[in-house]
């Protein structure tokens, strides 16, 4: 997807897009391919971030992201909270108000579960079989209340081609970030054969953290576990007919 092609389908993205360029290129990701997904805490504490459009401003950046790394820039979306409480898909022809109006019909809004939409994710990946790493942004305000349920899950998940990059939104000295803070930080080898997550606290507003900060702390260690995923044979090595985006060696 270049550029110009955004501006045609989604002319309220390409500000996101451009961005999203710059950190590809500063991480060397631009001729990587990835499947991405967004996965969105719908826990009572998450009100007003839904109500103030920063969880729908969260999604446009992940599926401006989506647009360099997935070809067919489309976004699975699921909802949790003590469950999985539903899901969407976003793609560059329908994401105005998409996830406002999808959280609304939801209805009750529970507590924090990861495990379950992590198994969500699962089951949609591995349905798609493509092989393809996957990136999926996972956004909190809060630790889950199974916590060994979430950890045992993360490193199960680990022998496979996915990583998972946990956003904390709220007070970045708050103690309910101590349990990502831990999860980032399982070791390896004794729990998982590879790091499989990163996680960087937004803050109590994160629509004032820049697009271009968001797409550096959402791509940081994402080549890193490329890299080691390799080399453990998780993910499989680059198609050196891979193609070029179109985007690289432009403004």
């Amino acid at each position: 997807m270049s550029a110009a092609g955004i501006g045609r389908r989604a002319p309220g993205l390409v500000s996101l897009y451009k961005s999203a360029a710059v950190s590809l290129r500063k991480y060397e990701l631009v001729n990587e391919r990835a499947a991405v997904y967004l996965v969105l805490d719908r826990s009572g504490s998450m009100r007003p971030y839904y109500r103030d459009g920063t969880v729908q401003h969260l999604a446009e950046q992940v599926l401006s992201l989506s647009a360099h790394l997935d070809d067919d820039a489309r976004v699975p979306v699921t909802f949790f909270s003590t469950d999985v409480d539903g899901g969407t898909e976003l793609d560059l022809d329908s994401y105005a108000g998409r996830i406002n109006e999808l959280h609304d019909s939801l209805g009750h809004m529970g507590r924090t579960n990861y495990h379950w939409a992590m198994d969500a994710v699962l089951d949609h990946y591995l349905d798609r079989d493509s092989g393809t790493p996957a990136l999926v942004v996972f956004q909190t305000d809060g630790g889950p209340t199974s916590k060994a349920a979430a950890a045992r899950f993360l490193c199960k998940a680990a022998h496979l081609p996915l990583f998972w990059q946990f956003i904390g939104f709220g007070d970045p000295d708050d103690t309910e970030f101590a349990f990502l803070h831990r999860l980032d930080d399982l070791a390896v080898p004794a729990k998982r054969p590879v790091d499989n997550s990163g996680f960087f606290p937004a803050g109590k507003d994160p629509r004032a953290l820049g697009d271009g900060e968001l797409y550096d702390r959402l791509l940081h260690e994402f080549p890193h576990w490329l890299t080691s995923a390799r080399a453990h044979g998780i993910v499989r090595p680059p198609n050196p007919e891979q193609r070029t985006n179109p985007l690289q060696g432009t403004d």
